[in-house]
């Protein structure tokens, strides 16, 4: 969620490779985040929803084809993405500055290895053949040339609100862009009160948009389940949602839908999957099955669809699970 210029100053060795640090601030205050992120009503915004979006959902989250249980230096995993190909599941988790990359097929770590310190890692997603993995603070880092004897690590800083607690991290190709979301407010003053932010990271520019590419609003869940009466658990969601109170839906973890372009956002708060259209409309509300969604964290699809969702081991291990797409359904 954030912008401003980039200034390659420095460059330090560390024990997995060479540090290089990408200052894109510096900026004035009347640019920074925390001073001046307003609400584009150019924007998409959620509440532009549809009175009468398509209810149909193509996946059944209730009901994985594969489940992989993960070791316990994956219990408290965080964040998930996926290579071009298909082959490999990139995953963070959230003490430990290592990056893991795990067989789609046998559920098996292949490769693992350090890129940077400890510290509170959120997202991971692959954008072409770039690594990135995001902090809570909201800095992201660049991993070139992982586990080889030349890795570097690019770190791009960016003046984010302290309150915007960043969690999600996904690559969306028909832009060219990273979509990072804020599970805390998705700016100052009143206009921010119960809404949460995702703002879009320009790949080719390395800038951040200065207000929210997309905002989701209480008000705005709460009107899309006043009109959709077919949805399940209809009743339980009505209830987390009211207006003037918590907004219970705090953005974990999003990935960009490759057939239909939709903004899948996962929510371990609440348990919650909301997709989103490319102009921001409340497309589907899903609430997950506690038992199997224990807290959901990261989520990315294969390029025919896949579904991975990765939940952090509350009690117990880790886990990532696989659903099929229902094209038919969507």
């Amino acid at each position: 969620m954030f912008f401003l210029c980039l200034t390659l100053f420095s460059s330090i060795f560390i024990t997995c490779g060479t540090e290089k640090t990408v200052d894109v601030n510096k900026p004035s205050a009347e640019s920074t985040v925390a001073a001046s992120m307003e609400l584009d009503t150019t924007n998409t915004t959620a509440e532009q929803f549809e009175l009468a979006p398509d209810n149909s959902f193509p996946y059944q989250l209730a009901e994985p084809v594969e489940e992989f249980k993960l070791p316990n230096k994956l219990k408290e995993i965080s964040g998930l993405g996926i290579d071009a190909t298909g082959k490999y599941l990139y995953a963070v988790q959230d003490e430990d500055g290592d990056l893991f990359l795990i067989n789609t097929t046998t559920g098996e770590i292949e490769k693992e290895g350090t890129f940077h310190k400890a510290g509170d890692y959120e997202g991971v997603e692959m954008a072409n053949g770039r690594v990135f993995v995001v902090k809570s603070s909201g800095t992201l880092y660049e991993i070139v040339n992982f586990k080889e004897e030349n890795q570097e690590l690019l770190k791009h800083k960016f003046t984010f609100n302290k309150n915007s607690d960043i969690e999600g991290l996904g690559y969306d190709p028909i832009e060219n862009r990273l979509l990072i979301s804020c599970k805390g407010k998705a700016g100052k003053g009143e206009e921010f009160e119960f809404k949460k932010g995702i703002f879009g990271l320009n790949l080719t520019t390395m800038k951040l948009d200065e207000k929210p590419t997309y905002t989701i609003s209480v008000e705005a869940v709460k009107q899309f389940l006043e009109v959709n009466h077919t949805l399940e658990k209809l009743d339980k969601l009505v209830k987390l949602f009211q207006p003037g109170e918590e907004f219970i839906f705090g953005p974990s973890g999003l990935a960009v839908h490759p057939k239909t372009g939709d903004i899948y956002i996962t929510s371990s708060v609440g348990k919650l999957l909301v997709v989103l259209q490319r102009d921001g409309a409340i497309k589907h509300i899903v609430k997950l099955k506690k038992k199997i969604h224990e807290q959901p964290e990261g989520i990315t699809f294969a390029q025919d669809g896949t579904l991975y969702i990765s939940n952090e081991g509350k009690n117990g291990k880790g886990r990532i699970y696989k659903f099929l797409y229902n094209e038919v359904a969507n």
